[in-house]
């Protein structure tokens, strides 16, 4: 068995944005990399490249081949074709118990006899690991996931955070190069769920360890990641930072998929300079939007418009660069933070918008079958050719 190299190991956690830079070596990469069962094709020909130190994350719904591709990392399915190195060495063919990995499973399969720390130290002593070392290491990893007062707890006792813990604890404990995460917090309520977020990445930013996280939750995948492959059908379909996918989605599925979005059909009217001019299907409505791509005039597109970029109104908006069209309030919901409000266009189109709650009020400040303006700055229009 090839031994690993280390040279990249030297850097202790990612900083900055390595995959920008030309001379920083991957720490896991994938070349070809395809899984075939029978004729079905889970994942089909990926390449990527995850740096060092990453929480990277990979999103998609059910079915996309994104559990299939963390087995593969794992070693627990063999690739059809391809190739996977980690830290410089080829593992295609290692088997799972030689890699420089673990993983935490969706269910935690914590030990409900065992004590959170005899459930911690569990594979250490599979390994034949010294005592006092075991005692140290999982010493560390109760004071990392603030279970110290816990360590004689049965899993029974605790809460379902505490037990996701347990189960990081004890993923991390046999020090992995890489820890692999599938969906790791789909068993928790929601209110857990975004306070455990910040602590898996609290964890993760101390140790440096590289994280990679399955996942089909766009929320989860944003809070997290450094950066996010969005997959579908067995390929990567966009890879970048959270802003990146979201803001600058590369084609109408990510878009749509990431988060929410108002997609119009339109019309190209004009495209230099990097700004196209297009008229808003059924509404004659112009809009202006940053593209670099060719275009010509006529041409069929999209655009697309986050609900929280739009501004909504009852009085006509005067401001320069906004683009500006009228409809009435169909529907509304209230939570607290912020307003989600339909509109229905003069095209029959409903637009969607969400809005701040800045002020404090018993009220509502629009309601049901309000005649409305909504306006957003050009800046916020998203051309989508595909």
């Amino acid at each position: 068995m090839t031994e690993p190299t280390g040279e990249s190991t030297q850097t202790a956690a990612c900083t900055g944005t390595p995959w920008e830079d030309s001379d920083t070596r991957p720490f896991i990469e994938l070349r070809g990399l395809s899984k075939q069962f029978g004729v079905f094709t889970a994942v089909n020909n990926v390449d990527l490249e995850i740096y060092q130190g990453e929480l990277f994350t990979i999103l998609g719904g059910s079915g996309c081949g994104k559990s299939t591709l963390l087995r593969m990392l794992a070693g627990f399915e063999r690739p059809s074709a391809g190739r996977i190195l980690i830290d410089g060495v080829d593992v295609s063919d290692m088997p799972a118990y030689d890699r420089p990995v673990n993983m935490m499973f969706q269910s935690y399969a914590v030990f409900p006899h065992m004590s959170v720390e005899q459930n911690i130290a569990y594979g250490l002593k599979k390994e034949g690991v010294a005592r006092s070392e075991i005692e140290s290491r999982v010493s560390e990893m109760l004071d990392l996931v603030q279970l110290k007062t816990l360590a004689r707890y049965k899993p029974g006792k605790l809460s379902g955070g505490q037990q996701q813990r347990v189960a990081l604890a004890r993923a991390l404990v046999k020090r992995p190069k890489v820890l692999l995460l599938d969906e790791p917090l789909a068993a928790l309520d929601k209110k857990l769920r975004e306070q455990t977020q910040f602590e898996l990445m609290n964890i993760q930013d101390k140790l440096g360890t590289t994280f990679v996280v399955v996942t089909h939750d766009q929320e989860e995948a944003m809070t997290l990641a450094t950066r996010i492959a969005v997959m579908r059908t067995g390929e990567f379909v966009q890879i970048g930072t959270p802003s990146e996918v979201y803001e600058y989605p590369c084609n109408h599925y990510v878009a749509d998929f990431f988060g929410n979005i108002n997609i119009f059909e339109a019309t190209v009217v004009n495209a230099r300079d990097g700004i196209v001019t297009a008229e808003l299907e059924g509404t004659g409505t112009l809009v202006e939007a940053n593209h670099e791509g060719p275009l010509a005039r006529g041409q069929k597109i999209r655009i697309g418009v986050r609900p929280e970029k739009l501004l909504i109104n009852r009085d006509e908006p005067g401001t320069a660069g906004h683009t500006v069209t009228r409809g009435v309030v169909e529907d509304l919901a209230y939570y607290g933070n912020r307003s989600i409000y339909r509109v229905r266009s003069g095209s029959g189109r409903v637009i969607e918008v969400s809005t701040q709650n800045y002020q404090r009020s018993a009220k509502l400040l629009l309601e049901w079958d309000d005649e409305v303006y909504l306006s957003w700055d050009s800046s916020c229009s998203v051309v989508l050719t595909e």
